[in-house]
């Protein structure tokens, strides 16, 4: 079971990279919301990959961030700095994605796609270090 759950996490580490490079991609061809949306989903997947770690899981978004701050932020395992940076991301997905009006600018996806390299960096620092040693493996690209 734990072996499927690691595997399941470093899956989801993989699509959290695959995000980060697309919003990157978004970001340099001028498409700002679809750069903070996938900044927002490469830090969601972070997020389900640690949560997965301690065997939950949910279709929910708001289900994901929940346990990840009771899980880790509010029990100091991962930095509680990185709060304002779940915050801001899901308001600005929550902004391209359903408001009409919203007009993205290219300096709130560039803070995006900083703050999701941030949040990324801190995950990834916590898989390897907590003996869960996912990231460890050659195959996943590190941007």
């Amino acid at each position: 079971m734990e072996s499927s759950l690691r595997e399941l996490a470093m899956y989801r580490m993989e699509r959290t990279f695959e995000m980060l490079i697309a919003a990157e991609d978004n970001l340099k061809i001028g498409q700002y919301k679809t750069s903070l949306n996938r900044s927002y989903y490469a830090i969601f997947h972070a997020m389900r990959a640690a949560n997965i770690i301690k065997g939950f899981d949910s279709s929910k978004h708001s289900g994901v961030i929940a346990f990840f701050n009771k899980e880790y932020l509010k029990e100091n395992i991962i930095d509680r700095k990185m709060s304002p940076i779940i915050k801001n991301s899901s308001f600005f997905r929550e902004k391209s994605d359903y408001d009409d009006f919203f007009i993205a600018s290219k300096k709130d996806a560039e803070n995006q796609l900083k703050n999701a390299k941030i949040f990324l960096s801190v995950v990834e620092d916590y898989l390897k270090t907590e003996n869960h040693n996912l990231l460890a493996n050659p195959q996943i690209s590190r941007h």
